[in-house]
């Protein structure tokens, strides 16, 4: 009996591993095939069927060309730019929002974080014009400070270190209270590092969306000194005219940032004990 069962639960394991190992190769081939595709000559035919999977002669050279004729080292530059001054005010701004909405007690607490949340459903399409005549009114058109305006704080980061705030035991709280920590201190030295999964979580999404938008900085930016990596990848359309293979170069370049950071910061995303300095 003991032996069938243990069959049956190996079986069970490497069927759902397997499955599993499906998917992910499903979900991995668009990568695969970009990749394939920006490493191909221009001897070999793209289109064919069946499609060539891996390239015959695989070369760089649709790296070197795509780098020397456009000016990608600044396209970088300004992406990483925007991307880290979007993480870090964002962090700042829905942590600093969402501490009182979890911990503190005032009246309209609940009112306002419920109108916090409920402009979530608020597409940026609504919003996208008076936004970009506010941005015209402040002089921010054609800078990074206006690429970056729009999302310095967002209704979900709110949402989510709210959660992670109130999960953090009172205990951690009151002994820093009883220690004589001020409530920006309490907020800096002990709620921040307890939440730090959150914030890793939520500093991996600000950086995805404000490295691969495209809209808002097409709208308000038209001065290719200040275009960001995704305009960048858009102009070789028209420069090329339709050369799939620099394309494929140049949107390689421009997402392996995001997986760099993703594999460098995924560590990171898991459950602290925020009690462990408790004892009962």
């Amino acid at each position: 009996m003991i032996n069938a069962k243990t069959k049956k639960s190996k079986f069970k394991i490497i069927w759902m591993y397997g499955l599993l190992g499906a998917i992910a190769l499903l979900m991995l081939f668009p990568l695969f095939w970009l990749i394939s595709t920006s490493l191909k000559s221009t001897t070999e035919n793209i289109f064919q069927f069946p499609p060539q999977l891996l390239p015959n002669q695989p070369t760089f050279n649709n790296f070197v060309r795509v780098w020397q004729t456009n000016p990608f080292g600044r396209y970088l530059f300004n992406s990483t730019l925007v991307a880290v001054l979007t993480v870090g005010l964002n962090l700042l701004f829905c942590a600093l929002a969402a501490y009182p909405l979890a911990r503190l007690d005032f009246r309209g607490r609940e009112v306002v974080f419920t109108a916090i949340v409920t402009t979530i459903m608020i597409p940026f399409q609504i919003v996208m014009i008076p936004l970009y005549i506010l941005t015209v009114q402040l002089g921010m058109r054609n800078s990074y400070i206006g690429i970056i305006f729009p999302a310095i704080a967002s209704a979900f980061g709110i949402f989510l270190l709210r959660q992670a705030f109130q999960g953090v035991p009172k205990e951690l709280e009151e002994a820093a209270r009883i220690d004589g920590c001020s409530e920006l201190g309490l907020w800096w030295y002990v709620m921040l590092p307890a939440i730090r999964p959150a914030l890793v979580t939520l500093a991996i999404f600000v950086f995805i969306g404000s490295w691969s938008d495209f809209l808002w900085p097409l709208i308000v930016i038209d001065r290719p000194e200040f275009y960001t990596l995704p305009l960048g990848v858009a102009t070789l359309a028209g420069t090329f005219s339709l050369d799939w293979r620099l394309i494929a170069a140049g949107s390689v370049i421009s997402i392996a940032p995001i997986l760099l950071l993703f594999l460098f910061l995924q560590r990171y995303i898991v459950p602290t004990e925020t009690g462990s300095g408790v004892k009962g």
